[in-house]
């Protein structure tokens, strides 16, 4: 993952088709800024304007920490200015959770706050062994944004979102884990392996049928399905190169190489 000594917004870079934005603020247990979201919309809208990224990877640099921390959330100082608080960090996962590539949150510390929204707007999430998730909306005095809780529902069920929010009590790891949210929950030596390799199996599925897939699962997700667009997009799927590529990599027994169309 990479890291910087010096705070600053999230770094950014690609590699063979897999984006890593790591929020990079490790002093102040990398809380999120105005200029982290800023940044974050423009990372965004870039990733989405290249075809070629197939995957992203959230995470952040926690090194010298004494305990890692993800996130602390949003800094709540901002509240007070007329372009921050809960409307900016509110575009922010919900433009996460509508990127086209597929996203992984290598979540590699605790999280708190409004970044438990962001952690859960990616696709797909691999956790750290140890580590806290508390949404303390309530205890503040804070109605959550609705798409917020919508995803909270969607991803931990009813009754975690109830405990999240009307306790506002810390879930542990293992906590997390049995809401079924987590595709793994790995110990530290263990961490970076696991996302490699979840990225890995990502990047070698069918981009267009993958990236499909995921919109029509957000969409019934999201209470929204659209049958009519779902069907354009089977069809599409099927008329693929790549479906023809995967169907005669099955029959010659090979890895398939799949080109996005």
């Amino acid at each position: 993952m990479t890291v910087s000594a010096a705070s600053s917004t999230p770094l950014f870079s690609v590699t063979e088709g897999v984006a890593t934005i790591t929020l990079n603020r490790p002093a102040h247990r990398n809380r999120l800024e105005d200029a982290d979201l800023k940044a974050l919309l423009e990372l965004f809208a870039q990733i989405d304007a290249d075809p070629a990224i197939r995957v992203v990877v959230l995470t952040a640099h926690t090194a010298g920490q004494p305990r890692p921390v993800f996130c602390a959330g949003y800094h709540i100082g901002g509240f007070d200015g007329a372009d921050g608080g809960a409307p900016a960090f509110e575009r922010v996962a919900d433009a996460l959770a509508a990127l086209r590539p597929i996203t992984v949150c290598a979540l590699n510390g605790s999280v708190y706050g409004g970044a438990t929204d962001l952690v859960l707007a990616c696709d797909l999430r691999v956790a750290l062994e140890g580590l806290e998730f508390r949404m303390p909306a309530t205890a503040l005095g804070l109605h959550y944004y609705p798409s917020g809780l919508q995803r909270y529902v969607a991803r931990l069920g009813v009754s975690a979102t109830k405990r999240a929010f009307l306790t506002a009590r810390p879930f542990t790891a293992q906590m997390l884990w049995n809401t079924g949210c987590l595709e793994a929950l790995v110990p530290a030596a263990d961490f970076e392996g696991a996302v490699a390799h979840l990225v890995r199996d990502v990047s070698a599925l069918a981009p267009l049928a993958v990236q499909a897939t995921k919109q029509s699962i957000n969409e019934i997700a999201n209470g929204q399905p659209d049958g009519p667009a779902m069907r354009a997009r089977e069809v599409l799927t099927a008329q693929s190169a790549d479906f023809a590529e995967g169907r005669l990599a099955f029959q010659e027994k090979r890895s398939p190489q799949f080109h996005g169309r």
